[in-house]
């Protein structure tokens, strides 16, 4: 009969190692979960564990959060189903496409397999796995739930996901219609314009204003156009680089709560971000300051990641946490009322998951609106631009023929 030795972690995050006789690994891994242990590790003795060598750096391709929900939903069902730790990574590493998030998951199983927590593995790869992500798992391990957590974290990804794509596309269609109308508004005026500005030079006679001035601008662009290109792009890169100072991102993120249209798409983003982030915590366990830490950065809003530390100092001090919330304007007074409530009756988790999936339909039914607002505008506005042009150049041409007439 075989021996094996394992390494697994008991319900108190400490490391228990071991062997044990059977006629094969099934049997060692149905032992091990009748004592509520967490399996990291199950060989035979006469099998010597080999190191990886698996790279620490991690330049390359950058890891989608697609593929990362994608490996937490596959990594929870092979805990769940008994499957050792590093086994599951290791048939997780090999299925992986990405190469960075394939030496990513090879570097976590060389630093559990020399003895390195589930936790610190994961928190060793921070742009990979958020502070979020690597405190849930601290959680699951500290309490015995791994499996529980995993879940957890997977549904949140899933559902942080959605809520981002369904931005992005309400966002893809008009940028892509207004690159498409700059480009053929472009060539229009520096192929087009300036053959009519040579017949109408040929013929001699005063331009109408609108003709003049869409000539003189043709002009300015064919001979300039080096200038005008570096104008835009120095704008571009000048207002990134401020938006990356704290005063310009503090500017820039309250201007964005305070647009017409946008604005309120904003701020419904950011209350689910919120509140989703703040009752996936709370239920997992995860201390109140730490997770208030958590939640500010992952808001995506400086305005509200400035008005969650006035909820940490509040909590800090013995205060509850809707008091800040009702001073700011930031946050609706539905969600502060709601708040609130769950405070007094202990029911915060549930209150928070609520008005989660509120802004979540209301995320929805904003976008959903904001398409449809702004597909007539697009419309509008290429008409004018290209009726403008379309005007100015055949206004010469219709005068000359009412004087031959």
């Amino acid at each position: 009969m075989p021996t094996y030795r394992y390494i697994t972690r008991d319900q108190e995050g400490t490391s228990v190692t071991g062997k044990m006789a059977a006629d094969n690994e099934s049997m060692i891994i149905a032992e091990l979960r009748k004592r509520n242990l967490i399996i990291i590790n199950i060989e035979e003795e006469k099998s010597s564990a080999s190191k990886s060598t698996t790279p620490k750096t991690l330049k390359g391709k950058r890891v989608k959060s697609e593929d990362i929900v994608v490996f937490t939903r596959q990594f929870a069902t092979m805990v769940d189903a008994g499957i050792p730790i590093l086994q599951a990574l290791e048939a997780l590493g090999e299925q992986t496409i990405n190469p960075t998030f394939k030496r990513a998951i090879g570097g976590i199983r060389e630093d559990i397999q020399l003895g390195t927590s589930l936790s610190d593995a994961f928190a060793r790869h921070p742009k990979i796995f958020d502070q979020l992500y690597v405190n849930m798992l601290r959680v699951g391990e500290a309490g015995g739930i791994l499996t529980v957590i995993l879940d957890r974290v997977g549904t949140y990804l899933e559902k942080s996901e959605k809520l981002k794509q369904k931005i992005q596309a309400a966002m893809i269609y008009p940028a892509v219609v207004v690159s498409m109308a700059m480009l053929i508004t472009t060539v229009l005026i520096i192929k087009v314009v300036p053959t009519f500005a040579t017949i109408y030079d040929s013929l001699g006679q005063k331009l109408p204003l609108m003709t003049q001035m869409l000539i003189n601008f043709s002009k300015f662009m064919q001979q300039q156009f080096l200038v005008f290109f570096g104008t835009i792009v120095v704008i571009v890169v000048g207002f990134i680089r401020y938006r990356r100072t704290e005063k310009g991102r503090l500017y820039t993120d309250a201007l964005a709560l305070r647009l017409p249209i946008f604005g309120d798409l904003v701020c419904k983003v950011s209350v689910s971000r919120f509140s989703r982030t703040f009752a996936t915590l709370s239920q997992s366990g995860v201390a109140i300051l730490e997770t208030l830490d958590i939640v500010g950065k992952t808001c995506g809003n400086r305005v509200i990641e400035l008005l969650v530390d006035e909820i940490k100092t509040s909590v800090r001090e013995g205060e509850s946490i809707a008091v800040p919330l009702s001073k700011s304007k930031a946050f609706p007074p539905m969600v502060t009322r709601m708040i609130a409530i769950g405070e007094k009756s202990g029911q915060m988790e549930k209150m928070l998951s609520k008005v989660a999936e509120f802004y979540d339909e209301q995320v929805d039914t904003a976008v959903e609106g904001l398409t449809k607002l702004i597909e007539p505008l697009i419309i509008a506005f290429l008409g004018i631009v290209v009726g403008f042009i379309v005007v100015a150049l055949f206004m010469p041409i219709l005068n000359l023929a009412s004087v031959i007439k």
